[in-house]
């Protein structure tokens, strides 16, 4: 059965209590939260049991599940050892926190391509796996899962890139979050194509929504995490007042064997003069995707 979840990346004015609590007032039933220094509305890299246990009861109180933790660690291809191994350290942390908090997912990225490299591609893909085969396997132990994103600048940029990834990593705890969204705006593929290559590999999905920029302008990013405003092609939108066909997603993603959380990534973090406050924005996108899934 689908669930929705709320994403704190939407909700950069609150703290992490104040948006598990509007996640509950506006209909979600689960919450994403972010794992980064200096943002509001997320979990600090190095957090203490209170700041923990405090989420946790809020979560609680609210009748929310916390279902998944997204840091913004990259660098899992590195050559270099150290800063690769800093990277896999911080997500041994994460993993407990999901211990602590009832979390069974971690939003990965799929290594770091950021900087436009092209040398050394596969001597850097297979650190990346055997990053993600040593995480694989703390998480498995903790019954938490790495679902790696559809994302540009790593090495998960298509479909098809992060299907050949997760069966080369070969670990059941390493899944991928498919990102539709990112598929469309990147030039990727279409959702026919993409639930086709991942089929049986999903382990969470992104909503959102968008509309492309007049002019066909090329997609690029000179950051992994998001386009500069210079460089955006497309403007994010309320979910079913763009161009993403969920209903279509949903019904073949299902027939496909995924019926799991749906996390609204409202990406008003980045945005926000393209949408409105969550507890209006949000609140609009669950109602929608409520619609769609009462209809499939």
């Amino acid at each position: 059965m689908f669930k929705i979840a709320g994403h704190t990346m939407g909700t950069p004015e609150y703290t992490v209590t104040e948006a598990i609590r509007l996640f509950s007032q506006i209909g979600a039933e689960g919450a994403e939260i972010v794992v980064q220094d200096d943002y509001r509305s997320g979990l600090p890299c190095d957090c203490d049991k209170s700041t923990l246990q405090a989420v946790k009861d809020c979560a609680k109180e609210s009748g929310i599940q916390i279902v998944c933790l997204t840091p913004y660690n990259s660098r899992f291809n590195s050559l270099d050892e150290e800063v690769r191994k800093s990277e896999v350290a911080a997500i041994e942390k994460v993993i407990d926190y999901c211990d602590f908090l009832g979390a069974d997912r971690i939003r990965i990225y799929g290594g770091n391509l950021s900087a436009g490299e092209t040398d050394a591609l596969d001597e850097k893909r297979a650190k990346l796996i055997e990053s993600m085969r040593y995480l694989g396997e703390k998480a498995r132990a903790k019954g938490v899962t790495l679902v790696i994103e559809n994302h540009f600048n790593t090495m998960t940029l298509s479909a098809r890139q992060s299907a050949d990834l997760i069966r080369d990593i070969n670990s059941s705890a390493v899944r991928i979050l498919y990102d539709q969204a990112n598929l469309t705006f990147t030039g990727c593929e279409d959702y026919q194509q993409a639930i086709a290559l991942q089929t049986g590999l999903i382990g969470h999905m992104h909503v959102k929504d968008l509309w492309f920029h007049e002019g066909n302008i090329a997609f690029t990013s000179s950051d992994l995490s998001h386009p500069d405003e210079s460089e955006r092609n497309v403007y994010t939108r309320i979910v079913g007042e763009g161009i993403i066909p969920w209903p279509e997603i949903l019904r073949q993603v299902k027939a496909a064997g995924y019926e799991d959380w749906l996390s609204l990534e409202y990406e008003r973090r980045w945005h926000p003069d393209d949408i409105p406050d969550a507890s209006i924005g949000m609140k609009k996108s669950i109602e929608y995707l409520r619609k769609v899934l009462s209809d499939i």
